[in-house]
């Protein structure tokens, strides 16, 4: 079993000390978000590795060596300020964490995430250049590869788009771009892919491959996990322990978080005691753990 922790909101940023504290006690439990009388109980003996997604990895550097199975970080890097990202810490700072863990597991298993791409009269075609050239010249000696995408539109960006005020991201746009991109990151020696992209970019040097591969997920556990069938995107499959609308970064265009009333209310069931990340186990839950 691989743990994706998490595409559904940043634990890492927010949530690390209940994670340690499930961590320690052996097994977290996970309401499915479709059927929420339905828990998973999820032990971690029976994890193969720890796929880390976040914004701010700095929380979790103290504790990565009580994770006794293969680590991969995916970082996300973005230039956006607060009127997209009202509370992701600063840059800079973000950019420590990554030296930091890199430093610790080994560049190879360090992904940074420059995504998604927007476009606005702010957030121009010269300003991500400018941007992207920052981050692959601060970061060449401590990651490999960079993960690109472009924006989506979500109900969160939907119901954002008076405020986000975005370009339309055309073809002739995103062929400037992936020229621009993909000979920053060949100067610096880095490789740039996209995950679940319909454009084909290979000819700027910009691959489209899955994130976290079936291959790259031998490699680091030593064992064959299947496809995510989630999506057809490639992805090894993997089982998410966050819960939608609870990350308290409220970016513009995120697609875990789409009801920003129903964050504010999610953050308030938080009990870093509990056995689950959001509110406690019901007496009607259904509770079965999940085969490896």
């Amino acid at each position: 079993m691989i743990l994706n922790i998490s595409g559904r909101t940043d634990i890492v940023a927010f949530y690390t000390p209940w994670l340690i504290k499930r961590l320690q006690a052996g097994f977290v439990d996970v309401r499915n978000p479709m059927y929420p009388q339905n828990v998973s109980r999820i032990y971690f003996q029976d994890v193969d590795m720890y796929v880390f997604c976040t914004k701010n990895p700095l929380p979790i550097i103290p504790y990565l060596n009580e994770f006794k199975k293969p680590i991969l970080f995916h970082v996300t890097l973005t230039p956006y300020k607060k009127d997209i990202e009202p509370n992701v810490i600063d840059k800079k700072e973000i950019i420590k964490g990554i030296k930091k863990i890199s430093s610790i597991i080994g560049k190879e298993k360090v992904y940074v995430r420059y995504d998604p791409i927007l476009l606005n009269e702010k957030y121009t075609i010269d300003y991500h250049i400018k941007a992207f050239t920052k981050v692959c010249e601060l970061l060449q000696m401590d990651v490999d590869k960079i993960i690109i995408s472009f924006i989506d539109l979500y109900k969160n960006v939907q119901n954002n788009a008076k405020s986000l005020n975005l370009e339309e991201m055309t073809d002739d746009k995103i062929k400037l771009l992936a020229q621009n991109l993909g000979k920053i990151a060949q100067k610096y020696g880095m490789k740039v892919q996209m995950c679940y992209e319909k454009y084909d970019l290979e000819e700027y040097g910009i691959t489209n491959e899955p994130c976290v591969s079936k291959e790259l997920a031998f490699k680091l556990t030593n064992k064959k996990h299947p496809k995510w069938q989630a999506r057809n995107c490639g992805c090894v499959s993997m089982v998410d322990i966050g819960a939608y609308n609870s990350c308290h970064h409220l970016c513009k265009y995120c697609y875990a978080n789409y009801d920003e009333k129903k964050v504010q209310t999610n953050i308030l069931k938080h009990d870093v005691n509990s056995t689950m990340l959001l509110g406690k186990l019901e007496k009607d839950d259904i509770v079965k753990k999940r085969a490896k």
